[in-house]
């Protein structure tokens, strides 16, 4: 390891190369990746229907009411928004269900029963593990965060959290906020990040969770907390390169966040 490295950045990559890793973070993230989206039983009926009658307003409306819409495009955002568009633009409907129907059934629900990414699954997973006292605290609402004397971690919705930072913090980011709390009387804030791969959208996901703009005079400690494909030994200098090019953030796994945050 290099001398100047990130201490933090450092116990991470030794914690993933000599210890059980893996199966550690699994007990923060057990749900990685997550099982198939199930259609809803009525919804797909009415898929099959419309699509053996090559019905293309039928056919849409009743996808569009689906998790997840099984083709990209750039306008389907704005028929989930706007149903009746589908009447009032007959030749977008026609390109989109001519899409549909070179897929085919088969490929079509496969599509609309992929799992959820796995970088917008950890949120939630990240909360329910610090709402299960993983840091030996409850995390409390906004009243009793600010009323406590002692060590807290804020339990607010993404809103709440950046209304705070902003207010208190003097954080003018216009990125959310994954964890907020107070230790040995200091102020800390990050955000979560599970990489599983490198390259396309997770270097975005990287690139974004440590982008310092609107944190340069933020009255707070500022981490990182970052796990995945980075911590192992292949990818671990550039794991340490991104903590120097970072040094007013404290990269880490979340598997050091606790003995970091007591020892502040």
């Amino acid at each position: 390891m290099k001398k100047n490295i990130n201490h933090w950045t450092q116990l991470s990559i030794e914690y993933a190369s000599q210890r059980s890793y893996l199966d550690d973070l699994f007990q923060v993230y057990p749900t990685i990746p997550d099982g198939i989206r199930e259609p809803n039983g009525e919804l797909w009926k009415g898929v099959e229907r419309a699509f053996e009658k090559r019905d293309n307003v039928t056919l849409m409306k009743n996808l569009l009411k689906l998790d997840l819409f099984p083709i990209k495009d750039s306008y389907v955002a704005y028929l989930k928004r706007d149903k009746t568009a589908l009447e009032r633009n007959p030749a977008t409907s026609a390109r989109l269900s001519g899409r549909l129907y070179e897929m085919g059934l088969d490929k079509i629900f496969a599509r609309c029963s992929e799992p959820k990414e796995t970088n917008r699954q950890i949120g939630p997973l990240f909360k329910r593990w610090l709402n299960k006292k993983a840091l030996g605290i409850q995390p409390v609402k906004l009243d009793e965060f600010l009323k406590a004397k002692g060590n807290a971690v804020l339990n607010a919705s993404d809103a709440e959290m950046m209304a705070f930072a902003r207010e208190h913090l003097n954080y003018k980011h216009n990125k959310g906020l994954d964890f907020i709390g107070r230790f040995n009387g200091k102020y800390v804030i990050g955000e979560a990040k599970f990489l599983t791969d490198f390259g396309g959208h997770q270097n975005a996901q990287f690139n974004d969770a440590i982008n310092p703009k609107g944190t340069k005079n933020v009255k707070a400690e500022k981490i990182i907390i970052l796990d995945g494909y980075l911590c192992s030994l292949n990818y671990s200098k550039m794991y340490e390169e991104f903590s120097e090019m970072y040094k007013d953030y404290n990269v880490m796994s979340i598997l050091i966040l606790r003995t970091y945050l007591y020892q502040i």
